[in-house]
Formats: structure tokens, C-alpha cells, sequence
């Protein structure tokens, strides 16, 4: 079979070929946010669409279409929906060992105000998980606590999505930036640091945007203390790591910092009035456990924290993966783990220009990292909790039993929703709407954003929109005359307002709190506030880009 090379511009006219190109999103969110019609149902359409306007319109072989597809359902099954299961399973395990009950009450010996709540978990913790291990499970923790703790599974979906922004650029150890430095060639380094010169001022931001949009103005004006605590925190080690030491651990210090500042400032101030829902009923003065019944109660999630940080370091991975290779000598097997090409797709799609330099074979290449999965650390740390709780095997493998069984149609729905992702990628009509985008001149570096934006949204990757879109950044700035380290860099940082309407995220948010088939309600939720950031992201670069050039880092000439 001959290489098929990606079409851009069927119709002649970039932004006509954009509108067709969009058609399958349009259908995908105009049926989640308007008919109210189910996930799975939503996003079926969105695929049989995607796969019409790729064969007929852009004219990629059926045959590629449908193997693209599949590929993508592959990938939504396993790693993602393998640490969506995994996730709820910990949580579950702490709810049927009644320890966290007791954790809830520990959290409400700091504050029973349920704002401050959603900045310790929502924010703060979120950033940590998103540090260690990215990929949706921040969103899924984060949520699964929220409710456990008394919040409403709208509000505890969507404010976990909201506060799952400022820390995705480098979450996952770093991964976004690695990749965007690798897909660009741009050094690692400047491109560490000009993220880590745009994304502070939006951490900032977050905690009292999250409080703002939970309880109102006043709401949040009470407790800036708290906002400014957990965001300026945040938000300062964010620069001086990223800037100092590189990408690697900016989430995870700054998370850290994050906590222990707000938990710090609980101790000399708390809010004048406790903040609950409108018809929730009032809290109940409890006996606060004893330090040995807190220590107990967080154990899980202390065992959690610590696995997943493990599992995520590079040194780790290696040797995960190499304890993996069912045939260590064997060509498939490469240094990820177990590597499979995927018949009929690999290097069989073709990226030209000028999305690429030259044109370029796309890779299809489906990593079977079961060991190293971070599905995989939580799989663990969800035994490892159990055990040490006193669960029998039985016991925990009939919890497994029941968290799969819960949890099945929205893992089904994720394979769907990823396999609408990969055609959309392989058929080039990702492309096509980001050349659109890419061709509005001296307006560019404030859509560049608006481009990661909608590679995220697409992908549910700040990774995959990097390596989406990367290359065709750094080669649009070269025209415009703006530096390729802003543009680059500004593809991550718009981004990460994209994660919390990704198809993807949608799904695990209402797997969390268990609003299967609410997956529109948590997107009108969310969406507004997804537009409107990714657009101050625009204004941000535009002004680095036109009168603060002095922000963007100077690179070495090699």
C-alpha cells in the first residue's frame, strides 16, 4: 500500500476547509452542551462524522481511516481508561474501609469551609497529581474526593476541571515541554522558561477564579487570603523552577509549597463565615480524629502520591519497562516498553508542508507499558492501601469488580471519544484548522494559544497538542517575524485552558462523581470559562510578543 500524504485544503480556501474540518467537533459539543444527548451517544456521532469527512472530503483511504480509529479507541482503553478505573478503585477502597470518613474529618479540623476545601484539593493537590502523573488522573482524584467530602457532583466535576489548568504545561514529570523540544528542536531549556514566564500570572489567577465561580464575589473577596496563598505560592515556584532547574518537577515543588502555605496560613486565619451550599445542611460540630486515625485515613492517598511520583521518574520507567519486555531481545520491544507498529497505519500517512519542514511519515506506534502505566502505580497503590487497611484479597477483588462494572460504559465511551481524536489527527483535519489559525498574520501570536487550545480540546493532551502543533508554530512565527521559542511555548501555555473541555476530561470528570451521561451539563459548566482564559492567554502573549520582548529568553546560537 502507497503512503498517503495529508490534504489541508481540499476546498481551495483555508477557512472553508477549517469550517468542514470542525463539522465533527461541532456535532460532538453541540450535542453534549445542546440536545443533552449521552457521551457515548455524542461522541458515536462525532466518529461517524470525522470518519465521512476524512474519506469523502480530504480524501484519506477508508482503510487508513478506520485503522486510525481503532488505534484511538486502543489508546482510550489502555493507558486512559486503565487509570480512570484504577483511580476510582483507590478512592473506593478508602470509602469501604470508612477511613475516609475519618479523612473528611481531618479536612474539616483545618476548614469546614467548603472553599478553602476545593483550594486544598482542587487546586493544590490536583497540581500535585498532575505533576507525578497528568493524563486525566488529577481530574478523576480530585473529583472522587470532592464528593466524598460533601460536594454536589456538578460543582465538584467542574471546579476539579477549572483548577486542572495552570499545572498541566508540565505535568506528567515535564512531558509536554519535553516533547515540544524534541517535535521543535528548540532548546529544552528557553522553552521551560518561557512557559514559566506566562503560566505564574494564570496560577495566580485560578484559586480565585475557582472561588468566584463557586460562590460569587463576596464569596471569594472573604477568603483572598486564602487564594492569594495557594496561587502566589504556587505560581513563584512555578518561575523559579522551570526557569532555574527546568521542567521536570515545577508541579510537583510548587504543589508542594502550594499545600503547606495554605495549610500554614490555616493555623493564624481562618474565614469569618463558613461558606456551604445553599440547601446543604449545616455541618455537624465532630470529634476531631486523633493524629493516629488522620495518619491512617490519608494513607491511601499518601500511598497514592507516593507511587505515582515514583512511577513517573524517568530512572523508573526504564527499568519498569524493562522488566516488561516479554521478549527482551525482540524487535518490537523498544526502550518504552512493548512496542507494537500498527498494521496498516504506521508511517502510512504522510504530514506535509507546511505543517512540517519537509514532509514527514507520521509514526503509528501503540506502547504497551503495562508495567510502568501509571493505571498501573494506582492499581498498586490501591492493593498496597487495602492490604494495609485490613481488606482480604476477595474483598478487594470484589470492590475491582463493582468499580469496573460502574465504570464500564464511560470507559467505552473514552475509547470512543479518543478514536473521533486519532482520525481527526491522521486525516489532517487538525491540520487544517490550525493552518487556519496559523494564517492571520500580525494577529498570530495571539491566537498561537488559541492553536494548543484547540489541540488540547481535541487530543485531552497538552503532549499530543505539543507534537499536533509544535512544528507548525515554530515555522508560522519564522514568517510573522515573532520569536519561535514564544510561539512554541505559548501552543503549551494556551493549552492547558483547553484541558478542561476535552472530550476526554468530560468523561472522567462524571465517571468521578458518578453523573454518567451528564457529560453536557459538566461542559456548559465549563466552557465559558475555558474560552475566556485561553483568550487572556492570547493577550499575554501578544503583549511578550509586541512590547514586552524583554520577557522571552535569549537562545544560545549553537
Amino acid at each position: 500500500m502507497t503512503p498517503w500524504t495529508q490534504q489541508y485544503d481540499p476546498f481551495g480556501n483555508i477557512f472553508l476547509s477549517a469550517v468542514f474540518a470542525a463539522l465533527p467537533i461541532f456535532v460532538l459539543l453541540g450535542l453534549l452542551a445542546g440536545f443533552h444527548v449521552k457521551a457515548q451517544y455524542a461522541a458515536l456521532a462525532g466518529l461517524a462524522v470525522s470518519l465521512v469527512v476524512a474519506v469523502g472530503l480530504f480524501k484519506m483511504p477508508t482503510t487508513l481511516a478506520l485503522t486510525a480509529a481503532a488505534n484511538g479507541a486502543a489508546y482510550g482503553m489502555f493507558p486512559i481508561g486503565w487509570i480512570v478505573l484504577t483511580a476510582i478503585f483507590t478512592y473506593d477502597i478508602s470509602v469501604a474501609t470508612g477511613k475516609f470518613e475519618i479523612l473528611k474529618r481531618s479536612i474539616a479540623g483545618l476548614a469546614d469551609d467548603r472553599r478553602i476545601q476545593v483550594l486544598l484539593i482542587a487546586f493544590s493537590f490536583g497540581a500535585f497529581i498532575e505533576g507525578a502523573a497528568g493524563f486525566g488522573t488529577p481530574v478523576a482524584i480530585s473529583a472522587a474526593m470532592l464528593i466524598g467530602l460533601g460536594f454536589k457532583p456538578l460543582p465538584a466535576a467542574g471546579l476539579s476541571l477549572i483548577g486542572n489548568t495552570a499545572p498541566v504545561a508540565f505535568g506528567a514529570l515535564g512531558s509536554p515541554i519535553i516533547v515540544l523540544a524534541k517535535v521543535t528542536e528548540l532548546p529544552l531549556d528557553s522553552l521551560s522558561m518561557m512557559v514559566g514566564r506566562q503560566l505564574p500570572l494564570f496560577s495566580l489567577l485560578i484559586p480565585f477564579w475557582l472561588i468566584w465561580v463557586m460562590a460569587g464575589w463576596r464569596g471569594m473577596i472573604e477568603v483572598w487570603p486564602a487564594c492569594l496563598a495557594a496561587g502566589l505560592s504556587f505560581g513563584v515556584m512555578q518561575f523559579l523552577v522551570s526557569n532555574y532547574h527546568g521542567p521536570w518537577l515545577v508541579d510537583v515543588i510548587s504543589a508542594i509549597i502550594s499545600i503547606a502555605t495554605l495549610v500554614g496560613l490555616l493555623q493564624v486565619w481562618q474565614p469569618k463565615t463558613t461558606w456551604r451550599f445553599a440547601d446543604e445542611p449545616a455541618a455537624i460540630d465532630e470529634v476531631p480524629p486523633t493524629l493516629r486515625e488522620t495518619c491512617i485515613a490519608w494513607l491511601p492517598w499518601l500511598v497514592l502520591s507516593v507511587t505515582v511520583f515514583l512511577w513517573g521518574l524517568p530512572q523508573a520507567k526504564s527499568q519498569l519497562n524493562a522488566w516488561s519486555k516479554l521478549k527482551p531481545q525482540a524487535k518490537q520491544v523498544g526502550e518504552k516498553g512493548l512496542e507494537l507498529e500498527v498494521p496498516g497505519l504506521h508511517l502510512m500517512v504522510v504530514r506535509d508542508q507546511p505543517i512540517v519542514a519537509v514532509p514527514t511519515p507520521e509514526k503509528a506506534i501503540y506502547e504497551l507499558n503495562w508495567l510502568s502505566a501509571t493505571g498501573t502505580a494506582l492499581f498498586l497503590a490501591g492493593i498496597m492501601s487495602g492490604t494495609l487497611l485490613g481488606l482480604s484479597p476477595a474483598t478487594m477483588a470484589s470492590l475491582f469488580w463493582g468499580t469496573l462494572k460502574r465504570t464500564t460504559i464511560s470507559l467505552v465511551t473514552i475509547a470512543v471519544m479518543l478514536a473521533l481524536g486519532y482520525t481527526t489527527k491522521y486525516s489532517g483535519l487538525d491540520a487544517s484548522m490550525g493552518l487556519a489559525f496559523a494564517s492571520t498574520g500580525a494577529l498570530f501570536p495571539f491566537f498561537s494559544p488559541l492553536l494548543g487550545w484547540l489541540g488540547v480540546a481535541l487530543t485531552g493532551s497538552d503532549t499530543s497538542s505539543n507534537v499536533m502543533f509544535g512544528n507548525l508554530q515554530q515555522i508560522t512565527a519564522e514568517r510573522v517575524g515573532i520569536s519561535p521559542i514564544l510561539a512554541a511555548a505559548a501552543n503549551s501555555s494556551g493549552g492547558v485552558m483547553g484541558k478542561m473541555i476535552d472530550a476526554q476530561s468530560l468523561v472522567v470528570a462524571s465517571v468521578a462523581t458518578n453523573q454518567r451521561g451528564q457529560e453536557g451539563t459538566i461542559l456548559r459548566y465549563v466552557f465559558l470559562h475555558s474560552i475566556v482564559l485561553a483568550i487572556m492567554v492570547g493577550v499575554m502573549v501578544a503583549t511578550q510578543a509586541y512590547l514586552l520582548p524583554q520577557m522571552i529568553p535569549v537562545v544560545p546560537v549553537r
